[in-house]
Parts: C-alpha cells; sequence; structure tokens
C-alpha cells in the first residue's frame, strides 16, 4: 500500500513533474559544485528496521554501516568522494535547522515525490541546489531506491 500518497491525498504526476524540471534547471550547476560543499539525506523509512544498528541523534540517525540496507553503500560513497554531511532523516521538518548549521551549497534528497516536492521549496528559499532521487518503492517503511541512479547522481562532477 502507498501510504504517502494515500495519507497525503497527492496527484504522484504533478509532484514528479516538479521535481523532474528543478532538477533538469540545476543540474548543470549542481555539478560543479565540490562534494565538500554537499550534504546528502536519505530517509529513515529506506532502513531494514530488523537489523539496522545506526545511531539516534534526536531528528535524525547516523549510519554504523551495517551492510544490512542500500543507506550504508550510499553512506560509503559520500564518505569515499568527500560529502560535508549524510543524514538519515526521521522527517523533513529538521531540514531546515540542518541547512541553517551546515550551510550547504548543494544538496542531494532521497524522498517519496511529496517529501522531495517539500524540500525542494525549501531550499528554494535558501538558493540550495539540489538533485532529487524518488524512491523506486515509498510507503513509510521498508522503502527502496534505485542505487545505481544514485550512485550516479552522487557521483556527479
Amino acid at each position: 500500500m502507498n501510504v504517502c500518497l494515500n495519507f497525503k491525498k497527492i496527484n504522484k504526476n504533478n509532484y514528479q513533474n516538479f521535481i523532474n524540471k528543478k532538477n533538469q534547471s540545476m543540474f548543470n550547476k549542481f555539478k560543479l559544485v565540490d562534494f565538500s560543499d554537499r550534504v546528502i539525506f536519505v530517509p529513515h523509512c529506506m532502513r531494514n528496521t530488523k537489523m539496522c544498528k545506526a545511531k539516534d541523534e534526536g531528528s535524525y540517525y547516523t549510519c554504523m554501516q551495517c551492510n544490512e540496507c542500500k543507506i550504508a553503500e550510499i553512506f560509503s560513497l559520500s564518505k569515499e568522494l568527500g560529502y560535508k554531511k549524510f543524514y538519515i532523516m526521521k522527517g523533513g521538518k529538521a531540514i531546515h535547522n540542518i541547512l541553517k548549521h551546515e550551510k550547504p551549497k548543494a544538496i542531494i534528497g532521497i524522498a517519496c515525490f511529496f517529501e522531495g516536492a517539500q524540500a525542494i521549496k525549501m531550499t528554494d528559499k535558501e538558493k540550495i541546489l539540489v538533485q532529487f532521487i524518488p524512491l523506486l518503492k515509498d510507503g513509510c517503511c521498508d522503502t527502496d531506491v534505485d542505487l545505481e541512479e544514485a550512485k550516479k547522481i552522487i557521483s556527479l562532477k
């Protein structure tokens, strides 16, 4: 069941079109931003909750690289490339505070289309470049992302 879509009563196609246009409009400028000035946000719903060893940090988790989900691979790549920060978010509301503290020039966000559209609107106000990667399977637990697509976007240069 697609919980996020049913709960929010949104039109997925409208959000998908909005996000695709935003990704395209920021793509070339995004590639120019150094990895050290980029932050990655992934949703906690991607965790394997039965096996995950992530450390609870309040509004987000820190990946402990237990390799029980795709988050560990994404986190490893972000470290290898020198990304500024990596957050496993419990919800989108904490992103604003993180942006004020970290002051990134660019963000990669992985989320359902609704959350992604909300985050892009927030980052537009802050003049932060974004590349959004939609979940393949959303809901609010046991979600999934195309790992190869995520790696490709994370490695953009």
